[in-house]
């Protein structure tokens, strides 16, 4: 079998994909189940993988989708729960007064507070909470959303307190063969992820501090009443350090403590650095810039929902400070399991080991519960149960609801872990071939050399696109960039890294993710308008990133323990 043949074959499940979602638009829970068993019968009947290997495959894949789930349900839960405390009324109402402008206002709800809220929960949750937040406060419904799909960018890899990275990535990659030629090299498998996810972090800092002006200025051309970029770039002072209040301890964060917490602290510095100097007045500008009156709007600008800003204040009281203590909680117990030598003991002394499943060399899975994010997350939840007096009736109700999103997700990552699994495993077989993603990789290294480097993000961003997800992203794509990385005689790191990155970029154009925020201001049926302005955002992304990770390769020489 021709190279070209075998890279065709190995990419076909992708391509399926994106034929199956976008060509015929078909929802996610039919076209997975009918792309594993495509990926399935390429592995059997082209790699000559056996069909022993393909089930334990998918075992494992299965084993890695309960750990998901895990971290899924603990995310929402704590949101749903905080609902129905009156928790997140509170905090909404907290931003709601600060200033009159609304330039000012997109940056510090769907900005700072966007970017912790991902850190946190994730999984589309900041644009769905950020955009009626926004509409309440007066904000045309697109807009809204349009500011709302733009936080899915610089805290979207380490979103749902570091999933795509420690899911997506980790298990996105061939972890044991890698593993063996890393201790060979005199280093380990954590060294390794801790190093991606510097570069990671440096790379979306760098990027990211620039996405509060892009907001605000696509905010006043699109929707303010002189159709101008000029009115976005008066608040340039003040948009670049709310970028880099977030930034620069997101960066921080990423390079000294791990995946967990970037997008977590560095919301929540951000947030308390930048309201703080908003209430004084601190490089605010001097004109105050706001939306026309609403009944001047055109008709697709507003949604069928109307929000009013009496709602927030509705429900449960609460102090502002009671309110956010359960956040809080979250990013002192993660930080104490990943740093605190005790505390870290403590929560993996729980792991459920499968080794060698179904008699299959190096195919194994593993779950550690309460050191997974998902058991810190619940933890949380039942200290929140007494913290707010939250009632059985609203638990039942924040469990039900969380129930409900976790069985939609459930069914659809149940097909897409395991086929990528197949794809990482099929490297054992009887036709002596590599692995399908390295069949991929070593293709397009041939054809397209060291160029290829300057598209990584982008091909990280499509994969977002076509899965509607980062991790889903990361998983069915990190080891294709790390082959090219090895064919290229590059660092691996670096280029999974780049996938990360462009990965996390390619929310901002999620069609699930548009649907989501859509649906909460009432704005189904006009996702194309949203997609044709996020593209831009989308497209400065990928292409910065992808010059950046490619001056660190050629020009700074940039290595990782298997190439230095």
């Amino acid at each position: 079998m021709s190279p070209g043949i075998q890279a065709l074959l190995a990419f076909a499940p992708i391509l399926v994909t994106a034929v199956l979602l976008l060509g015929f638009r078909l929802p996610a829970r039919t076209a997975m189940p009918a792309v594993f068993l495509l990926t399935a019968g390429i592995a059997v009947f082209a790699w000559d993988v056996s069909f022993n290997r393909v089930m334990a495959s998918s075992l494992q894949g299965l084993v890695i989708t309960i750990a998901v789930l895990w971290i899924i349900f603990g995310a929402i839960f704590l949101l749903n729960t905080l609902k129905h405390s009156g928790a997140i009324t509170a905090i909404k109402a907290g931003f709601v007064g600060i200033t009159p402008d609304q330039r000012i206002q997109a940056i510090i709800v769907a900005w700072l507070f966007g970017s912790f809220i991902e850190g946190a929960s994730g999984f589309g949750t900041p644009a769905a909470i950020a955009a009626p937040l926004l509409v309440a406060i007066g904000f045309p419904a697109l807009a809204a959303v349009m500011v709302g799909m733009m936080i899915q960018s610089t805290p979207v890899s380490f979103g749902a307190v570091g999933t795509p990275i420690i899911i997506g990535v980790n298990k996105g990659l061939d972890t044991q063969t890698i593993g063996e030629q890393l201790v060979a090299h005199g280093s380990s498998w954590d060294a390794f992820l801790q190093l991606i996810t510097s570069e990671v972090a440096i790379i979306h800092a760098v990027v990211g501090t620039l996405m509060p002006l892009f907001m605000v200025m696509m905010m006043t051309r699109f929707f303010g009443q002189n159709k101008s970029w000029k009115d976005g770039l008066q608040v340039l002072p003040f948009a670049l350090f709310a970028g880099l209040a977030f930034t620069i301890p997101y960066a921080f964060t990423g390079v000294f403590l791990g995946p967990e917490f970037p997008s977590l602290l560095g919301g929540l510095v951000g947030l308390a650095v930048v309201t703080t100097a908003a209430k004084a007045g601190f490089l605010m500008p001097k004109k105050v810039w706001q939306f026309a009156p609403a009944e001047k709007w055109p008709v697709e600008w507003t949604g069928k929902l109307e929000i009013k800003l009496d709602s927030l204040s509705a429900g449960k009281e609460m102090s502002l400070f009671k309110a956010w203590i359960p956040y809080v909680l979250v990013a002192v117990l993660l930080v104490l399991s990943r740093t605190s030598d005790t505390v870290k003991a403590f929560t993996k002394s729980v792991s459920l080991s499968f080794s060698n499943i179904l008699g299959e060399a190096g195919i194994s899975a593993s779950i550690q519960p309460f050191y997974l994010p998902g058991g810190i997350l619940v933890a949380v939840v039942l200290a929140t149960v007494f913290l707010h007096r939250v009632s059985l009736k609203d638990m039942g109700s924040a469990l039900g609801e969380s129930t409900r999103t976790l069985l939609g997700a459930g069914f659809v990552l149940m097909f897409t872990i395991p086929m990528v699994r197949i794809l990482i495993n099929s490297g054992v077989n009887g036709a002596d071939l590599s692995s399908m993603p390295v069949a991929m990789a070593s293709f397009v290294a041939d054809t397209f050399g060291s160029a290829y480097t300057v598209f990584a993000p982008a091909v990280g961003a499509l994969g977002a696109f076509i899965a509607g997800s980062n991790t889903v992203s990361n998983m069915m794509l990190s080891q294709f960039q790390f082959g090219i990385a090895e064919a290229l005689s590059i660092s691996g790191a670096m280029m999974v890294a780049m996938q990360a990155v462009g990965a996390a970029a390619g929310n901002m154009i999620a069609i699930h993710n548009v649907v989501a925020a859509s649906a909460t201001v009432g704005l189904l049926g006009r996702e194309g308008a949203t997609l044709r302005m996020t593209i831009l955002p989308t497209i400065y992304y990928v292409i910065f990133a992808g010059i950046l990770g490619t001056l660190a390769l050629t020009v700074f020489g940039i290595t990782d323990p298997l190439t230095s």
